[in-house]
């Protein structure tokens, strides 16, 4: 297999019309000022050494020297095998919660930040197991699908706000029920959900889709973020300036508390583990070094192809060619003469 590691270096070989063009431009000028200073029929007798066809033998091997350097910078590579590397992993759904309430700041921050810093730290850990990311409110959206493709993760990450999900509420059960549907069934790799949430559940079916999850041999683990005393829930404006807090339609000042009954009822069924959120611990990294016990299971096979750097296939080439150029004077040669217009 061939390949070029920098292709977009290629595009640089656009400009060698350009640099063709110059070079013509360059000699049909030195023509015309030959012509000012004297008659094309005395050029002969002013310059009777000087060879025309050295000219464009010269321009030829500068320009050709120019084209294998652009491709020597492109640095082609030639496949020299391919093997087939086991994808061996666990395979875990990570539930974030971004309901308005995940904007309160008893953990700093703010409730939702914490967790993306969380989730963010555990996805730079990662090694060969999958992680997807489910959002939800009033319901619930994979943000991105199980991968492996751990930029990509990041990237869908820095994107979720309390805006993703439009619908307000808490529906933790639609978003496990999405989760346990979303792993591939067919793979028998150990399956894990994670729920980061203040715990406020306003949609039922809990019970349902945590039996339906043990079924699946899917254990639940929980984050619960908040004080469960709580705590209001400030509004900013355009300029990131807090304007007030949130109100109902009374216009008393909405208080959100963590509901840890509802959090450990989950993972207590869901065999899993309850944790509370704090300012200070990283208790996604915690649950993921419980899930590292668990045996990773191969979940599929890719074939990577190792590749060798052949870029002085041209560099050399180039520089010989330079130095030829180099040496190439202006004077008639005899081996030209048959080919030069005396």
């Amino acid at each position: 297999m061939f390949r070029f590691a920098h292709s977009e270096i290629l595009y640089a070989l656009y400009l060698v019309p350009l640099v063709i063009f110059l070079i013509w431009y360059s000699v049909r000028n030195q023509k015309k000022l030959l012509e000012k200073f004297a008659n094309t029929k005395l050029h002969h007798v002013l310059f009777p050494n000087k060879s025309r066809l050295k000219i464009f033998i010269k321009s030829g091997l500068i320009i050709l020297s120019i084209v294998l350097l652009t491709l020597s910078l492109a640095n082609p590579q030639i496949g020299s095998k391919i093997e087939e590397v086991k994808q061996v992993g666990i395979d875990v759904f990570i539930l974030l919660d971004v309901s308005l309430s995940m904007k309160a700041e008893d953990i700093k921050p703010s409730r939702l930040e914490k967790a993306k810093h969380e989730i963010s730290k555990l996805i730079q850990k990662l090694h060969g197991d999958r992680i997807g990311l489910i959002v939800f409110s009033g319901n619930a959206f994979i943000q991105f699908p199980l991968t492996t493709d751990y930029s990509a993760a990041n990237l869908f990450l820095s994107a979720v706000s309390v805006k993703s999900v439009p619908q307000p509420g808490t529906a933790i059960g639609p978003a496990i029920k999405l989760a346990f549907n979303s792993f591939k069934k067919d793979e028998e790799t150990q399956k894990a959900i994670v729920v980061i949430t203040d715990g406020e559940d306003h949609e039922g079916e809990l019970n349902t889709v945590i039996e339906e999850a043990n079924n699946l041999g899917v254990k639940i683990y929980a984050i619960g973020l908040g004080s469960p005393q709580g705590v209001p829930i400030p509004i900013y404006n355009n300029s990131g300036q807090q304007t007030g807090y949130k109100k109902d339609r009374n216009g008393t000042t909405v208080l959100t508390r963590l509901d840890e009954t509802t959090l450990e009822e989950i993972t207590s069924k869901g065999n899993g583990k309850y944790y509370r959120g704090s300012n200070t611990d990283n208790e996604l990294e915690m649950i993921y070094n419980d899930l590292a016990s668990l045996e990773g299971k191969e979940f599929g096979a890719t074939k990577i192809t190792e590749y060798e750097d052949r870029y002085y296939y041209f560099l050399l080439p180039a520089i010989l060619i330079l130095l030829f150029e180099l040496f190439i004077n202006d004077s008639k040669s005899k081996w030209l003469k048959k080919f030069e217009n005396v």
